[in-house]
């Protein structure tokens, strides 16, 4: 039975635009109901009830009737009868055209293999440069597509939920849609982890119980001020979503009783001086948090957002996230880009924070450089899930860059002659390392020579799409010839593996297959690290793969060294086959090998000739990597030897055990597991997430432990 009838949707959208055209709802929603006859979904109900959920949620962000018409016929197209051109005939040509587009983006497999998935991608992002609207129905049906999923098989549950949390919720963050990311989120979390969201649900009950209803507490605070000091605002105070809270504890290595801020507050007020004026009666209130002050109003996001975010220490020391913005701010950051089809009263509201949205798409696309279909999908994710900073030119210009990113990013992001020829960095005047994080508000000189080349291992410094594609592209250009002549080394190495001969007319099959333009360019990728040895004979001989052939000399595990040069892993990073590696040599130690993103490293900054580019070898390592896993457990009968069955079942074995803190409840121990590689590290760390008995399991990394 479907709850929602025509009618009922009508009502819907009358709320926000009494002129809508109840004639052509009415009409697309008897004929979508009469396409999808006798369609059921997996849960029993008939299909018809997903396209009208869909067309509901829509009508939350206000959207106009093309938008909601699309949603009740999304999957006509493709799972019906129905036809492209009868929808034009019936409803016209816009609304054939976003029907059609929802149908290809439907289509697309976003969670296939990491070069079609990059393809896929390419077709997602054009799908949303032609029509916007046709990713915000995707989203939609998504988002009553996660709130259903209970009715799939575990397996497809867990494919979809996978997809949600890399592709479709960071996209609706990306787009200013908050709250629809938060939930997408929270919904995938709930089939990814569920014991893990189980816990923090059982926790946030036992604080309520313990310290009483703090966000109607605090809230009321909030409101003394400001009816103090006569300024009309609204108050609004809630708990942050589950997934958010585990986020933040596995990001910041914190147990739940350790976070402060779990609770996010927004004050909607009239203008701009009132905004700043409610900052003020904040800060005389209570005490600011340090380096937690965000200024989204006057240096606004790309997608519109506009706000002042602060922390200050509320009741009881409590820490307390609070946003300030106005109303129609406010309306941009609930609807994100959607807020510029929105309408109010029957006309399209003119919200001057609404960005429109054909430039809104060029900035997620506009630095990207046509490279590889992997190095695409790498730089489209980085700018998705990243939020931003603001820094300045000595000039005083204004430069804005990904959360995480370094003078090298400052430096291209200018010009990309300026990139290349970048030698040093001041921050605020200050000569700081190449790697440093910047962060909002600071003053960046970039210091150049002429005759400077890019570094190789900018690459793992860089985290701009555009940075990373002049990096690249120059050190191809420099070091073509080089690069090949390794490149040419790696393919015959990886070839002899499986019993072949990497002849040219194999490498110019494998170029072909791999969308490369030649067999010099394939070894050029090859030798600079682009590209794997392993990937070109699996798409030549995917039933001989590297995975199945002998494994690598651990005496020829890391590439770049030279003859004479012995290697061993850092203690204090324990880098494995699979990760981004870096070498410092020692005087009577030979080249020892860190993790690019070990803190260690900063001591050479004045020491690059002690630097040593190194790669692992491509192929199947032996498990002889040792890493320390630091775990937290229930101190119960028998949760240690079903721990250590867990890691054995996962093919990986024990060399140590020690206890670090023994408590009435909980045990914290430190495991040394032998490894193959990065994969096999993530398929154990994973195994123990999943244990009911595991509280908490992350790599231990000790920097204390120098080589």
């Amino acid at each position: 039975m479907i709850t929602v009838d025509a009618e009922d949707l009508i009502a819907l959208v009358r709320n926000y635009n009494p002129r809508t055209n109840a004639d052509l709802i009415r009409q697309a929603y008897g004929y979508g109901r009469q396409m999808h006859d006798g369609q059921f979904r997996k849960s029993g109900e008939p299909y018809f009830t997903h396209p009208v959920a869909v067309a509901a949620i829509l009508t939350e962000q206000h959207l106009d009737d093309a938008t909601i018409i699309t949603a009740l016929l999304h999957d006509t197209i493709e799972d019906t009868k129905s036809t492209y051109s009868e929808v034009v005939r019936l409803f016209g040509d816009e609304i054939a055209e976003l029907v059609d587009g929802v149908t290809k983006l439907t289509n697309l497999q976003l969670s296939s293999t990491e070069s079609q998935q990059a393809e896929n991608f390419r077709k997602l992002l054009m799908a949303m440069s032609r029509d916007l609207r046709v990713i915000l129905v995707k989203l939609a049906d998504r988002l009553h597509n996660m709130r259903t999923i209970k009715s799939m098989k575990p397996e497809k549950q867990a494919q979809k939920a996978r997809e949600t949390m890399e592709i479709y919720a960071p996209l609706a963050g990306r787009m200013g849609m908050q709250w629809m990311r938060e939930e997408l989120e929270d919904l995938s979390f709930r089939v990814l982890n569920p014991e893990a969201r189980s816990s923090i649900m059982r926790r946030f009950l036992m604080l309520q119980r313990e310290s009483g209803d703090v966000v109607h507490q605090i809230s009321a605070d909030i409101r003394a001020e400001l009816d103090k000091s006569g300024t009309e605002a609204d108050v609004y105070g809630r708990a942050k979503k589950p997934y958010s809270i585990w986020r933040k504890m596995q990001e910041k290595d914190l147990a739940f009783s350790s976070l402060s801020d779990i609770y996010g507050f927004r004050v909607i007020c009239g203008s701009v001086a009132d905004c700043y004026a409610i900052l003020g009666e904040i800060h005389q209130r209570w005490r600011a948090v340090p380096g937690r002050f965000k200024d989204y109003i006057s240096q606004p996001k790309n997608n519109g957002y506009r706000s002042i975010h602060t922390t200050v220490s509320g009741r009881d020391g409590k820490r307390v996230e609070i946003q300030i913005r106005t109303r129609e701010m406010h309306e941009v950051a609930e609807a994100g880009v959607a807020a510029h089809w929105s309408y109010r009263e029957g006309v399209r509201a003119r919200n001057p924070f609404a960005v429109d949205p054909a430039k809104w798409i060029s900035t997620l696309t506009e630095k990207l450089d046509e490279g590889d279909h992997d190095e695409f999908l790498e730089n489209v994710k980085l700018e998705m899930y990243s939020d931003q900073v603001f820094c300045f030119t000595p000039k005083g210009d204004v430069i804005q860059l990904p959360r995480g990113a370094t003078p090298i990013d400052f430096a291209y992001a200018i010009h990309t002659r300026i990139g290349n020829a970048t030698v040093s960095a001041k921050i605020d005047g200050i000569r700081v390392p190449l790697w440093t994080r910047l962060k909002n508000g600071q003053s960046i000189e970039i210091i150049t020579a002429e005759g400077q080349r890019p570094q190789s291992s900018w690459i793992d410094i860089a985290t701009t799409g555009r940075a990373k594609a002049a990096i690249r592209k120059s050190l191809r250009e420099e070091d073509r010839g080089r690069f090949v002549k390794l490149g040419h080394e790696l393919a015959r190495a990886a070839f002899e593996h499986v019993g072949k001969k990497a002849t040219d007319k194999a490498l110019r099959t494998a170029a072909k297959m791999l969308g490369v333009s030649d067999e010099d360019e394939l070894l050029a990728q090859l030798g600079a690290a682009e590209l794997t040895a392993r990937r070109v004979v699996e798409t030549l001989y995917p039933e001989l793969s590297l995975s199945q052939a002998e494994e690598v000399d651990q005496a020829r595990a890391v590439l770049g060294l030279s003859s004479d040069q012995d290697t061993r892993r850092a203690p204090c990073c324990q880098p494995v086959p699979g990760e981004r590696i870096v070498g410092i040599t020692y005087r009577g130690q030979g080249v020892v090998v860190h993790a690019i993103d070990c803190p260690c490293l900063e001591e050479f900054e004045e020491q690059p000739n002690r630097w040593v580019d190194l790669h692992w070898h491509a192929g199947r390592h032996a498990a002889v990597n040792t890493v320390s896993l630091e775990l937290t457990i229930s101190n119960d009968a028998g949760v240690l030897g079903r721990i250590c069955t867990l890691i054995g079942e996962q093919k990986a074995n024990i060399s140590d055990l020690r206890f670090t803190q023994r408590k009435p409840d909980f045990y914290r121990l430190l495991v040394d597991v032998e490894l193959r590689d990065v994969e096999h590290l993530h398929k154990v760390m994973t195994a123990l997430e999943a244990e009911t008995d595991v509280a908490q399991v992350a790599r231990h990394r000790d920097v204390t432990r120098k080589p």
